[in-house]
């Protein structure tokens, strides 16, 4: 009888992957608030940081896939530590020589980095759950580590600025980079003494002719990656457009918050999307992704809709200040959001086979929605309001329930994937 293999050591380097993704991901968003500040820019210029961190996906996505599929899962993930590493350490250098240059350049080597995770943790959890529900629960597991990271960074940077937003500067925020670097280290020696199955590499045929197929072939495939341009857009716009909205002056069209007040709700966000992920967890096995996909971006679309015909003068008394209800449901998005990146993932590389690598790669190209979306989200607030660009997040919410409901269908079962 062949022995079962326990792969429970790669599952948990693998949730440790996904930890460091959302950490310095969101990292990068929520230091829009001390950039404005600290360089006097506007709205979307604020966002440079966070859109170079994205654009570096559209970038290296497809590089980053071939590596994968040439070096494997180890060798990228090795990398890709390596290269957070140096990023984060770029950003924590900015902040004493006073750069915006030096702070956006961090931010992009932190995004290929971002992006070689990426790349090597979800076709890994997918392949260890052996795909299907299954492969989408591990993903979702992951996403709740992925979202501890994601609520530990707005929490974190928010404390390190405390009330006064007006004389933050990068170099407060040294004290989590400083954490972030120590992590990437720690995570370099867990992965090279860890021996981490290679599944496609142990696969390989010695065929060398050229496949007639490639992901591309796939309608549902390529639907599903314009619907993760949309998906991480929204994901990253909601909270980075709402922390500009609480942070700015009255007269500036803000409500004039403090950071660490703006932070919190920012947190709750991330948290949220943390117990999305969990319940994900739970139920991934017995519920489908298209059921949790098209569940959520409806509810999304209703709390979007609150947002935005919710008057402001109905508020909340928190922690000394009248906050408008209104940004709650900003907030009560993150259960949105939490399920999606897995759905989606599954949803799209379901049936590809050995096109899966290259589909991950391709995949992670469109991630550059998470920095491209809330650039031109914030391009919108700086004309008509914070407020009314959350349209272009409706939109994008819309696209994604179309995926769910009809083009997340595999019309091309016909394509040899063996």
């Amino acid at each position: 009888m062949e022995k079962k293999q326990n792969y429970t050591i790669p599952i948990i380097v693998m949730f440790l992957l996904f930890f460091m993704i959302a950490f310095v991901t969101n990292f990068a968003g929520s230091m829009g608030v001390i950039v404005k500040n600290q360089f006097g820019t506007s709205n979307a210029v604020a966002q440079l940081g966070t859109l170079a961190n994205f654009i570096a996906y559209a970038c290296m996505g497809i590089p980053a896939g071939i590596i994968l599929r040439r070096k494997g899962y180890k060798f990228t993930s090795l990398l890709a530590v390596t290269v957070g590493l140096v990023g984060v350490g770029v950003q924590f250098l900015s902040g004493y020589v006073e750069s915006f240059a030096v702070y956006v350049a961090g931010a992009l080597v932190a995004g290929f980095s971002m992006c070689l995770l990426n790349i090597v943790v979800n076709p890994m959890l997918n392949t260890l759950g052996g795909g299907g529900n299954r492969g989408n629960q591990l993903i979702q597991w992951g996403g709740t580590i992925n979202s501890t990271g994601g609520t530990l960074a707005p929490i974190l940077l928010g404390y390190l600025i405390g009330g006064a937003v007006d004389k933050a500067s990068v170099s407060d925020a040294a004290p989590a980079m400083i954490i972030a670097m120590a992590i990437f280290a720690v995570a370099f020696v867990v992965i090279m003494l860890t021996r981490i199955p290679e599944p496609h590499l142990e696969a390989k045929a010695a065929v060398k002719q050229k496949d007639a197929h490639s992901p591309l072939s796939f309608r549902h495939f390529v639907l599903g990656a314009i619907a993760i341009f949309f998906y991480v857009g929204v994901e990253v716009g909601i909270p980075n457009t709402a922390n500009l909205y609480m942070t700015t002056a009255t007269d500036g069209g803000g409500l004039g918050l403090g950071a660490d007040l703006a932070g919190w709700f920012i947190g709750a966000y991330w948290f949220l999307m943390l117990c999305g992920r969990f319940i994900g967890g739970l139920l991934g096995a017995k519920v489908s992704s298209r059921t949790m996909l098209s569940t959520t971006a409806m509810i999304a679309i209703a709390f979007l809709l609150c947002l935005i015909l919710i008057p402001t003068s109905v508020t909340v008394h928190l922690h000394g200040a009248d906050v408008p209800l209104k940004i709650a449901f900003a907030t009560l998005c993150g259960l949105c959001t939490s399920v999606m990146w897995g759905a989606v993932f599954n949803l799209s590389t379901e049936g590809l086979g050995k096109y899966t690598p290259m589909a991950s790669g391709i995949f992670m190209t469109l991630v550059c929605g998470g920095g491209i979306m809330p650039f031109v989200q914030n391009l919108i607030a700086d004309g008509v309001g914070y407020v009314g660009s959350y349209w272009i997040v409706i939109a994008g919410f819309a696209y994604i329930l179309f995926y769910a409901l009809v083009g997340s269908k595999n019309v091309n079962p016909d394509i040899p994937v063996e």
